[in-house]
């Protein structure tokens, strides 16, 4: 897999928590650098974590799914795709009690937005790649992701955020439709 697609991978990874980033800016209106710092590496570190859980999961059973892996990447990236875009659209629940500083929060933060990550790590057990240099591509990109969210919620708001989950979701699924035009072809 070459560079652009695993960029674009983390670039789809990381929609959901520039949305959680963008919450983070808007409920902390001052928030100090090394605040947001604590915040982007927690996200980065688990949002880098997941994949490689998930590719070492998939290689367990990558050699039972050989002939058809490219059709559980596929569906696999398809659907996380689409539940992306189908839970942007979705009202959020206000929660007064938000405080992405807490650290129970926090990492409830991360790994809620990790979660997708350890279905693509899975996807990326079937497929040639460098797993060590894809997980380092995503934690970078999720990190400086989530600093720009944080700063996008302080400055804009919280509607851009919804949208970029939407573009993510859709980004995850064109992906997926890459792997498996390449392996048909």
């Amino acid at each position: 897999m070459d560079f652009i697609t695993i960029l674009l991978i983390a670039l789809g990874l990381s929609f959901d928590t520039f949305a959680v980033s963008i919450s983070s800016g808007l409920t902390i209106r001052h928030i100090r650098f090394f605040q947001a710092v604590k915040i982007a590496f927690t996200l980065a570190f688990f949002q880098s974590l997941m994949p490689l859980i998930g590719w070492i999961l998939g290689k367990q059973v990558s050699g039972l799914i050989a002939n058809y892996d490219h059709w559980v990447a596929f569906g696999l990236l398809s659907v996380l795709g689409l539940k992306m875009a189908y839970e942007s659209l979705k009202k959020d629940e206000e929660n007064s009690n938000f405080n992405p500083l807490n650290i129970v929060v926090l990492l409830g933060m991360a790994v809620a937005t990790s979660i997708d990550a350890l279905v693509v790590g899975v996807s990326f057990a079937l497929i040639e790649i460098n797993i060590y240099w894809s997980i380092l591509i995503i934690g970078v990109v999720t990190f400086l992701v989530s600093m720009v969210g944080m700063l996008f919620g302080k400055k804009v708001g919280g509607k851009l955020g919804k949208r970029m989950e939407i573009i993510g979701g859709i980004i995850l699924i064109g992906i997926g439709i890459k792997i498996l035009i390449s392996h048909i072809s």
